[in-house]
């Protein structure tokens, strides 16, 4: 057990205060019934002696203090959840080359469009991730069931030189087996989709990509932005960059992928489609606080009975 807001258990030290007074009033009583010297006329005044009786209703409340400061720390356990381990990573290609406008508004501001919306229509069931690639290749959302997060990680995205098409896929695969403790072992099920205009100027080549990717199974699918015709602005200089269907229809064949020319919600849809299920777990940990209450009234209600039926009069 753990608890939600431990600073509120330095309540519980006032627990022992009050026991101690109630000691110290108890002696003080004992004291000043001892100075009565007539002790026939005392068993004529003073009420039965209650004995043991009196202390259940004191001790019954401290209990109940005692319940309530826990539960006040909101006192958690940990349960075990089950968690489908099934992840799709989303590789942007973020180089200079994506400026180019021959795709409106440009391709990298469809890519990332793209990329939100396949994002968005996951079912809820898969973990995804990001990585940005140019000229090396970066994770910048981890692999996770927060659509909001992934979503929000494009946005920070950035243009830079060069491209790795070859590193942005063996930093996918990296990010799926460091998913959990289990994926070294038992890979989750993956699919990787690489959104780009592909060349690979950069880094390790495409076979190796391709290599890796199939010694794991994790099929990697290709999106091309693009036309023949683009070209960008590059230190004042006008450099024509034509998108390299080739590159990336080979890579998606290579690793039994699939290989799109456009953004198509439906085609894409056929990505995870086949993705199977593999359920992990992980520690959930749930508020407990209403179980100590509720003892903790039980203890309440024992001590306010216990006194109006020995003394006629509640603690």
């Amino acid at each position: 057990m753990t608890f939600l807001s431990p600073g509120r258990l330095w309540l519980l030290a006032i627990i022992p205060l009050l026991a101690a007074v109630y000691v110290l009033l108890q002696l003080r009583r004992r004291r000043y019934v001892v100075r009565f010297t007539n002790l026939a006329l005392l068993q004529q005044v003073a009420p039965r002696n209650p004995g043991w009786r009196r202390h259940i209703a004191a001790g019954l409340f401290l209990i109940m203090l005692t319940l309530m400061c826990i539960g006040f720390a909101r006192p958690a356990t940990g349960v075990k959840v089950p968690r489908d381990r099934a992840t799709v990573m989303v590789a942007i290609d973020v180089s200079l080359s994506m400026m180019a406008k021959d795709v409106a508004p440009n391709r990298f501001e469809a890519a990332k469009a793209a990329a939100k919306k396949f994002i968005g229509d996951l079912p809820a069931r898969f973990n995804v991730g990001v990585v940005a690639f140019a000229g090396g290749a970066n994770v910048v959302a981890a692999p996770t069931g927060d659509r909001a997060a992934a979503i929000a990680s494009i946005d920070t995205l950035v243009l830079a030189k060069r491209t790795a098409i070859g590193e942005a896929v063996l930093t996918c695969l990296q990010s799926i087996r460091s998913f959990d403790a289990q994926a070294g072992q038992d890979p989750p099920p993956a699919h990787i989709v690489l959104l780009s205009d592909g060349d690979n100027t950069t880094g390790r080549s495409v076979p190796e990509a391709i290599d890796a990717a199939r010694a794991v199974r994790v099929p990697v699918s290709t999106i091309a932005f693009g036309t023949p015709y683009g070209t960008v602005e590059i230190d004042g200089e006008t450099t024509p960059v034509e998108v390299n269907k080739l590159t990336l229809s080979g890579l998606a064949q290579g690793t039994d992928g699939k290989a799109y020319e456009a953004a198509d919600n439906d085609q894409l849809s056929q990505v995870y489609a086949n993705i199977g299920t593999s359920l992990g777990w992980r520690i959930e940990h749930r508020d407990i606080a209403a179980r100590f209450t509720g003892i903790a009234l039980l203890f309440a209600l024992a001590a306010a009975g216990a006194s109006l039926a020995w003394f006629s009069r509640l603690p």
